[in-house]
Parts: structure tokens; C-alpha cells; sequence
């Protein structure tokens, strides 16, 4: 006997723990938290935290009862917790850049995944959210605190303006209700003593149900708050730039992982363009397999300074101008290169257009600008401005950045030029040139000796004047082409380069195929994809087909450099939210860090740089993703809610029906004492009656609540119980009829009692 009630006692304790609604709330806000650092892994942080926490929990209990020596055992745990925190923050900032402090006060989709710091991360809110929840729910209850605990997640993912899964929101919100009223209406004590603790548990999961219901279905209301009042409180944007700014330093690689869960809306710059367009901040030109990520080269960072504007920028396709300008003042020229019958000759380009950016989030030391730009014709800034060879703004230095509010205005060259076939053909002469790099060298020559005698005055000045500026841009190719043309002669990607552009004899024939590769091949773009640790090009080219934009790029890069066509990687943005959508004419266009983009340059030889776009359903995308995010009402824990949810509202309103209907089922099936002892007991149990009362206090009961007769069964039961009989099967069927009669003549009972209490309301 003894040892069955220590099993008992045992069992109740381990169902009490396991079940305990605060250690699953603690599980369930670490794993919201965690979501935000690591979406993937955030239900494998959750059920850590439930596991780790059914322990601690019992520290905490064993403290309550010890207060000293428990005391002790939480300062020796919670020192381990910071210890194991502090050895997680070393390892995590060895080949890191940046410290642990301002890692946690960045958007976190601005930076490379640190798995070390995560850890850290999660062993500071596990710790720190056991502690307080099981001290103000069993030790000191209180309400506002365990309400300000509760609105931390929620605080995390304010700060970077990124929005918390519905599921997460839903479950904190049903989790904490739930500890609301076990706490504080449902924990009794020798003091309070709970009347009816069935029918509070029921009002209350009514309730909870309910709000889950309401809150999984009805849409959220679009609202265009004003938070200036809330952002003057606490300019916490300003702060983030500067943190935003920090890392900059450190960007002289690229590994994509700023393009993976952008979900912040800052403004970063705003645009006035007649039309969407792509913007470049950064180049790269070293690739590497090991890290899977991009570095700059000597060429990215060769920089010409200008004290004045305007200055012509990167002038694609006036190369092809300057060298036929060249061949038709030299004819041996155009006659050793095959040029001769192009001397003269003029090229359609489209109408060249205008476009202006404001920087809006932060002083920095780069400005967007526009894809095939040609020249910068203002700007507000007032010192020295670097150009770099690939085309990139840069302040002079970095201690003179560009302003908050800065304002550059380009002139750039719209898409089109390759759209008309004799354009296309003459370049194609140009690039099919064998002695391509001598042939730029000699042109510049011809040019250069013809500015030496041309005076200034003359009409034709400017114009070998700015056909030299031309030529000596473009001068560098055959020192940077090595670099270029280096993708790890990788013979998988080279053979794949080969196939795709077989039969091809143009550069951009060829980079077009390149181009159109991926979308004609089954790739797929998803943000929430991550990368296994190892996974680089090769991967996504043959394995994965999965990736963001930074693989597309890449990928196209080093195809085009296996086919034989110089390319770089580049960062910057995809110009395409307009400010006031609503307005068809509007030219205003908002740049956030969504709109942060990767994508390829290639060297089209005979016209010089142009970008490309291989994830051809990036534009798509970003809507299809604010979308997705949007719907995301309903993700996958909000289902599961919704579901749980009305599975416990028809428990709750259908349950004594089901559980009547399943006792005479199972009642059925016993032998007859059993089946009596049954009815007595469930008797007792529907109409509130003592288990200590006799069968005939119990018949007095009844009779006296609904007027109900189970006299029978009463006798039956003390003729089996008392006098030791075996009933027979008649006495069985006595009994279940007497448990109907007082089950139905209860039920209406009660509907009686609710129409007199709605005419009383009345």
C-alpha cells in the first residue's frame, strides 16, 4: 500500500511538472525571441529551453524551501550560465568583425549569422526569463512585471521594425492569459479555498479559445501611424544608423547574408527617376570557395578624386564611339583592326536621362547611383569626391562623410542600346578583335596625339577631349582581365559556361543565355532558404538551386568569366517602390533595406561594363514576399492554434453529451457490479455529491435536486457492495436506466434554470 502511494505521489508530480503552464511559457518566449536570430532553429531553442528549464524549475523549488542553500545552488547556476555566455561571446569574435555589443544592437539582417553570439544570446534570455517568471508567478506574484517580461520579444523585434510571426504573437498572448487566471484566479491556499475550480477552468478556456479564434481569423487593420511622438522619445533609428555605419568599415566583403529575411522599412534614400532602376554601392572581384564569399581587389579600390562636378562617371558604350571616332582619323588604324568600313560610323543610343538621390537614414561613406550612369551633374556635397574605376561614389575620405539629407544628381543611360541590331553588330565587330587590348592602346594614341595639337579653342576639342577620358577608362583592361576572368577553373562551372553559351559568338548573346539560365532551369529564390555550412556556387549551380540573390549573381559571374567575358560582382539596390503608389505620375521613389540587391557586371568588350539581372523574379519577389508576410496570419503555429482552439471550444460545449454517450458505451461492456459501482459514482459525481455519502443520501439527493428516483439502483448497489451478491444482468440494466433518468431529468434542470435567469435579465 505504501509503495502504491509513493508511485502515486510520484506520478502526480512528474504530470504537475511536466505540464507546468510556466515552463512551457518560458519554452515558448525563448523561442520567439529565438526566432529572431535564427528563425530555423528557433523550435530546437524552444524545446532546449523546455528541458533545460524542468531542471532549473526544480532548483527554484528546492530554493524555495532552502532558502539558503538554495540561494547559493541559483548563484553558482546563474555563474555558469554567464560563463558559458562569456566563452560563447571569444569564440564567437574570433574571425569576426565586430564586437558582441554592437552585433546585438544591429538589425541582424544587416549582418553574417554568428552562431556563437546566438548561443550566447540564448543562454542570457533563457536564464533571465526562468528566473523572473517562476519568482513573480510562484514566489511573488505580480502582474505588471510578468506583463513587461512578456512584451520583451515583442520589444526585440520593434527595435528593427521587423514583424513577429502571427503564431508567436497569438501563442504569447493565449500563453500568458493562461498563466493570467491559473495565478490568479485558480491557485489556492490554505486561505482561499476555490468553490468550483472546473467551472473557472472552463469560463477561462472559453475565453483563451475565443481570443485565439478571433485573433488567428480577423485581418489586421492596415494603419499609417504617426510615431514621430514615439521616435523623438527614444531616437533609437539614429542610434542604428551609427551601428549601421560601424559595420561599413568592415565591408570589404560580400557573403549575401544581408539579403536573407530583410524585413526592415527604414528609409534608407529616397530617388526622383523617371523610371525604376538598379543602383550599385560596392563591387567585388575576388571570389573564394572556401568562405563563399567576395573581397575586393586591388582594381576595386583604385580611385580617381574630383574636387569639382559635373564629371563624367563610367561613359558605357561611348567606347565604341571613341574607337571608331579614332579609326575614321587613322585609316592604317581602322585597316589593321578590320574597322575600316565603320569609319564614321554613328550609333542610336536612347535618349540619356536625369535622376536625383537623397540620403535619408545616415552620414556614410557611399552613395548609390544609377545603373549605365555616364555622368554626376550636382550634388550638396561640398568636399572632394572619389570615383572608383567600377564606378562607385565615395567621400573622399573617412572622416569627411556625405551628410545626412546629401543630394546627388546623375545622368545615366537608359536600357535599350543592345535593342537596335546595328549598334548590336558594330560592337560585336569590336569584341570579335583579336588583338582587343592593343587595339584600345592604339586608338588612345591616335586620340592623345590629336588633343596635342588642338587648341582649346577648337570645335573639335571637347569632343577628343572627352573621347580620350573615354579611352583611358577602359585602357585597364588587360590588367584587370586576369582577375576577371578567374572563377577557380572550377570544370564543372566551365563545362556548364560551354554548354550554355554553345553556338554563341557575341559577349552579350552569350551573357544573355547566362542571364535567362536560371529561370528556364528550375532555380528557385527564397529568402528563408539557409545555407548548410560549406555550401558555395557550385552547390547552388548543382545541387541546391535554391538562394537568394547573392547566388545568382555569383553563380552568373563566374559563368560569364568561365565563357570567357570579364565580370565582377556588385551590391547596391533594385530602385522599385514607388512613394506614393497611388499617383501614376509620381517620380519619388523610397529605397529601404529590403530593397537591397546583388547582382553581376559584365565587360561586353567594344562597349564596356553592363549589369544583368539572373534572379529575374527578384522584382516579383519583394511583392510577393510582403505579401507572404502579410498572409502570414495563418503560418503554421497560427493553424495549429486556430485548430486547437475550436478543438476545445466543441470539447467544451459538446463534452458532457460525448462523455455520457462513451459511459454507456463502455458501461455496456462491463459486468454488472462493476457497471452499478459505475452508476453510483457517476451519479455522485454529475449531481455534486459527496464521494463519502451512502448510495441512499445520495437517492435523497437527487430526488431532492431534480426529483429524479434511483431507488433501484441504491438498493442494487447495497445488495452488491454490503451483501456481497452477484448482480445479474437485469440489475445492470435497472441501474442504466435510473443513470438516464437522472442524467436527462439533471439536463433539464439546468435548461429550466437558464430560461428563468434570461427572463430575470430581461
Amino acid at each position: 500500500m505504501t509503495e502504491t502511494v509513493k508511485n502515486g505521489k510520484q506520478k502526480a508530480f512528474f504530470i504537475r511538472t511536466i505540464f507546468d503552464p510556466v515552463l512551457i511559457y518560458v519554452a515558448l518566449i525563448v523561442s520567439s525571441v529565438m526566432y529572431h536570430y535564427r528563425d530555423s532553429l528557433a523550435l530546437i531553442y524552444g524545446i532546449t529551453s523546455y528541458i533545460i528549464g524542468w531542471f532549473i524549475f526544480r532548483l527554484f523549488d528546492y530554493m524555495t524551501r532552502h532558502k539558503f542553500i538554495g540561494t547559493v545552488g541559483y548563484i553558482l547556476v546563474a555563474g555558469l550560465f554567464f560563463r558559458l555566455m562569456d566563452r560563447c561571446i571569444r569564440k564567437g569574435t574570433e574571425n569576426y568583425p565586430i564586437s558582441f555589443p554592437i552585433w546585438f544592437m544591429t538589425p541582424q539582417d544587416s549582418l553574417q549569422y554568428n552562431k556563437w553570439y546566438t548561443l550566447a544570446m540564448f543562454l542570457f534570455f533563457f536564464i533571465f526569463m526562468a528566473s523572473v517568471f517562476y519568482f513573480f508567478t510562484r514566489v511573488r506574484y505580480r502582474v505588471f512585471m510578468t506583463f513587461l517580461i512578456m512584451i520583451v520579444p515583442f520589444s526585440i523585434y520593434g527595435k528593427e521594425y521587423e514583424e513577429m510571426p502571427i503564431g508567436y504573437i497569438i501563442s504569447l498572448a493565449v500563453g500568458y492569459i493562461v498563466i493570467l487566471t491559473y495565478f490568479r484566479q485558480l491557485n489556492g491556499s490554505k486561505d482561499t479555498i476555490i468553490v468550483d475550480k472546473l467551472e473557472s477552468w472552463k469560463s477561462g478556456i472559453i475565453f483563451t479559445a475565443i481570443f485565439a479564434i478571433i485573433a488567428s481569423v480577423i485581418p489586421k487593420p492596415e494603419i499609417e501611424a504617426d510615431r514621430t511622438v514615439l521616435e523623438t522619445l527614444i531616437n533609437a533609428d539614429a542610434f542604428t544608423d551609427k551601428l549601421v555605419e560601424m559595420l561599413n568599415v568592415f565591408r570589404d566583403t560580400a557573403n549575401g547574408q544581408q539579403f536573407r529575411g530583410q524585413t526592415n522599412d527604414n528609409p534608407l534614400y529616397y530617388a526622383n527617376s523617371p523610371e525604376p532602376l538598379r543602383l550599385k554601392t560596392s563591387t567585388f572581384s575576388n571570389y573564394d570557395y572556401k568562405t563563399d564569399s567576395w573581397s575586393l581587389s586591388d582594381m576595386d579600390n583604385l580611385c580617381y578624386t574630383f574636387s569639382d562636378v559635373p564629371f563624367d562617371i563610367t561613359m558605357n558604350g561611348e567606347l565604341c564611339d571613341a574607337v571608331f571616332y579614332a579609326a575614321g582619323l587613322d585609316s592604317n588604324f581602322a585597316e589593321t583592326y578590320g574597322l575600316s568600313e565603320y569609319s564614321g560610323f554613328e550609333f542610336i543610343y536612347p535618349e540619356k536621362k536625369e535622376m536625383s538621390i537623397f540620403s535619408s537614414y545616415q552620414d556614410g561613406t557611399r552613395t548609390p547611383v544609377p545603373q549605365s550612369v555616364s555622368e554626376m551633374l550636382e550634388t550638396s556635397y561640398k568636399n572632394e569626391i572619389m570615383l572608383s574605376r567600377s564606378g562607385n561614389v565615395i567621400s573622399s575620405s573617412s572622416a569627411e562623410r556625405f551628410a545626412y539629407n546629401e543630394n546627388f544628381r546623375y545622368n545615366y543611360l537608359p536600357d535599350g542600346f543592345f535593342d537596335n541590331e546595328q549598334n548590336k553588330k558594330a560592337v560585336d565587330v569590336l569584341g570579335r578583335v583579336e588583338n582587343y587590348s592593343e587595339m584600345l592602346h592604339s586608338a588612345y594614341d591616335i586620340i592623345d596625339s590629336m588633343l596635342d595639337e588642338t587648341y582649346a579653342s577648337d570645335e573639335n576639342y571637347d569632343i577628343l577631349n572627352h573621347y580620350w577620358y573615354v579611352l583611358n577608362t577602359n585602357l585597364l583592361y588587360d590588367s584587370f582581365e586576369e582577375i576577371l576572368l578567374d572563377y577557380g577553373d572550377n570544370k564543372k562551372i566551365f563545362s556548364l559556361a560551354q554548354n550554355i553559351t554553345s553556338g554563341l559568338n557575341s559577349d552579350y548573346d552569350k551573357a544573355k543565355a547566362i542571364e535567362w539560365y536560371f529561370i528556364l532551369n528550375g532555380y528557385v529564390y527564397d529568402l528563408d532558404y539557409r545555407k548548410e555550412a560549406g555550401e558555395n556556387a557550385e552547390d547552388f549551380l548543382f545541387d541546391t538551386k535554391t538562394g537568394v540573390c547573392y547566388e545568382y549573381a555569383t553563380a552568373m559571374t563566374l559563368l560569364a568569366r568561365a565563357s570567357g567575358i570579364p565580370a565582377r560582382y556588385c551590391e547596391g539596390f533594385n530602385m522599385h517602390t514607388k512613394y506614393n503608389p497611388d499617383k501614376e505620375d509620381d517620380s519619388l521613389y523610397v529605397i529601404t533595406a529590403r530593397d537591397a540587391h546583388g547582382f553581376p557586371e559584365l565587360y561586353i568588350k567594344g562597349f564596356g561594363w553592363v549589369s544583368f539581372e539572373p534572379t529575374m523574379t527578384s522584382a516579383n519577389t519583394q511583392v510577393s514576399e510582403s505579401e507572404r508576410q502579410a498572409v502570414s496570419l495563418l503560418s503554421k503555429t497560427g493553424i495549429l492554434l486556430l485548430t486547437a482552439a475550436v478543438f476545445v471550444l466543441v470539447l467544451i460545449f459538446f463534452m458532457p453529451v460525448l462523455v455520457h454517450r462513451f459511459f454507456i458505451f463502455v458501461n455496456k461492456r462491463r459486468n454488472p457490479n462493476k457497471a452499478v459501482l459505475s452508476v453510483i459514482h457517476r451519479i455522485c459525481r454529475l449531481y455534486g455529491i459527496s464521494a463519502s455519502s451512502t448510495a441512499h443520501e445520495a437517492e435523497r439527493a437527487v430526488k431532492s435536486m431534480s426529483g429524479a428516483d434511483i431507488s433501484d439502483t441504491a438498493l442494487i448497489f447495497e445488495k452488491a457492495e454490503y451483501g456481497g451478491e452477484e448482480l445479474t444482468e437485469i440489475d445492470k440494466a435497472d441501474a442504466m436506466r435510473d443513470y438516464v433518468s437522472a442524467y436527462d431529468a439533471l439536463k433539464e434542470l439546468k435548461r429550466a434554470s437558464g430560461k428563468r435567469k434570461s427572463i430575470r435579465n430581461k
